[in-house]
C-alpha cells in the first residue's frame, strides 16, 4: 500500500452526487429527504474574479440556494490566451467562483486546489490554470456553456451554480482621463479588462462591446426568481458595473421582487478606483445605471470615514446603509468568508422577509 491510498479511500467517502442546486440531481434521486421549499432564501451574487469569490465563500455559508453570475470580459491571462485562440468566453472568473463554491471537506479542498493549479514551464503550457482548459474542454464537447458549468459544478460538489451573465465573449471599453500621463487632461478610449485595469488615470465611464449583448436566459431566470440578489464587491468598472450594461439583466434587477444588496470593497483599487471614497462608487453606479433601486449599502465600518455622506449616497438608490466588521484581522483589503456571511445573514434577517425561510 502506497502512502497516498488512505488519503484517496477519505477523498471517495466523500465523492458528491450532485450539488444539491439546478445541476445537481435533487435529493430525491440521492435516497435522501427533498428540501422544503422556502427554506433557505434563494440567493443569486453578481460579479466577478476575487471580489465575487470572496461573496461566494461567505454565502454558501448560509444558504444552500445559491447562483453565482459571472462578467466575461476578462481578456488576460489564460483566459486571454484561451479567448484568442479558442474564441470562447474567457473561463477564469467563471473558474475562479466554482473553486470558491467548493465544500470545506477535502474532497471540495482538493478540487478547488486542482482548478486553481497553474502549470509552470517553459512551454504554451506556462500560467495556464487546469480548471480553465478543463471548463473549455466541456464546452467543445458539449456545446452548451450552462450544461458544462452545470457538470464541473458536480464533479467538485459544488455548493451552488455558476453561470456566465452572457454567452458572447465581451470587450471591455472605457473612457479614461490621464491614461497617458504626458497628458492628463485629454481622456482617451482604453480597450481591454486588463488594460482598464491598470490604467495610471481616471476611469470616467465604461461600456461594453458589443454594446447590448444577450444575457444567458438562466442568468435573467435566477434573478427574477431570487429572494436576494448581491452585487459587488470586486473590481468596479470591470467586474460590477457590466452586469448594469447587459440590458436584460439590468431589466430583471428592475423587475426583480428580491431584495438588492450593494457590498462595497473594502479599499479603492489602484488603477480603477485610485483615491475613490466609498459615496464616490455608488455615484458612478448610479451614472451607470441611473434607475437601478437597492435595498442594502453594505460597507466595512472601518473603511468608513464619512457614515453621513454614504448614508445619502445610499438614499438615492432607496437604500439603507449596514456596516459591519467584514474585513479580515491581518489588515489586508481582503473579506473574511465568515465575518461577511455574518453581515449577509443579519441583513437577510432583518431587512425583510421575502420568503418564509426564518
Amino acid at each position: 500500500m502506497t502512502p497516498r491510498t488512505p488519503r484517496l479511500r477519505r477523498l471517495r467517502r466523500v465523492v458528491p452526487e450532485g450539488n444539491g442546486g439546478k445541476g445537481g440531481r435533487p435529493a430525491e434521486a440521492r435516497g435522501g429527504k427533498p428540501r422544503r421549499r422556502g427554506t433557505q432564501p434563494k440567493v443569486v451574487a453578481l460579479g466577478g474574479g476575487m471580489g465575487l469569490s470572496a461573496s461566494l465563500a461567505a454565502l454558501r455559508r448560509i444558504t444552500g440556494d445559491l447562483t453565482a453570475v459571472v462578467t466575461v470580459a476578462d481578456d488576460g491571462g489564460s483566459s486571454g490566451r484561451l479567448r484568442d485562440e479558442l474564441g470562447v468566453l474567457p473561463p477564469g472568473d467563471l473558474r475562479k467562483a466554482l473553486a470558491a463554491l467548493c465544500g470545506d471537506d477535502d474532497w471540495g479542498q482538493t478540487w478547488a486546489r486542482v482548478i486553481q493549479h497553474r502549470f509552470q514551464s517553459q512551454g504554451d503550457l506556462h500560467e495556464h490554470a487546469v480548471g480553465n482548459l478543463l471548463i473549455v474542454a466541456l464546452w467543445e464537447q458539449l456545446g452548451d456553456h450552462v450544461q458544462a458549468l452545470d457538470l464541473v459544478g458536480r464533479l467538485l460538489g459544488a455548493q451552488g451554480r455558476v453561470l456566465p451573465m452572457s454567452a458572447v465573449p465581451l470587450e471591455l471599453q472605457a473612457l479614461v482621463k490621464g491614461h497617458d500621463p504626458a497628458r492628463p487632461e485629454e481622456v482617451d478610449t482604453v480597450r481591454g479588462q486588463a488594460t482598464v485595469a491598470l490604467t495610471p488615470g481616471e476611469v470616467q465611464s465604461v461600456h461594453l462591446v458589443p454594446n447590448d449583448p444577450p444575457a444567458v436566459p438562466e442568468a435573467v431566470e435566477a434573478v427574477l426568481d431570487a429572494d436576494w440578489v448581491v452585487l459587488g464587491p470586486g473590481s468596479w468598472f470591470s467586474s460590477v458595473i457590466p452586469h448594469l450594461l447587459v440590458p436584460e439583466l439590468l431589466d430583471a434587477l428592475s423587475q426583480t421582487k428580491a431584495r438588492r444588496v450593494l457590498s462595497l470593497n473594502l479599499a479603492p483599487q489602484p488603477g480603477e478606483t485610485e483615491g475613490f471614497s466609498p459615496q464616490r462608487h455608488l455615484e458612478v453606479l448610479g451614472r451607470h445605471a441611473p434607475k437601478l433601486a437597492l435595498d442594502v449599502v453594505l460597507a466595512d465600518e472601518a473603511a468608513v470615514p464619512d457614515r453621513d455622506s454614504l448614508t445619502d449616497a445610499a438614499k438615492r438608490f432607496g437604500a439603507a446603509v449596514e456596516l459591519a466588521p467584514v474585513a479580515r484581522p491581518d489588515g489586508t483589503p481582503r473579506h473574511d468568508p465568515e465575518l461577511l456571511a455574518a453581515a449577509y445573514d443579519r441583513i437577510f434577517r432583518m431587512h425583510g422577509r421575502i420568503g418564509p425561510w426564518r
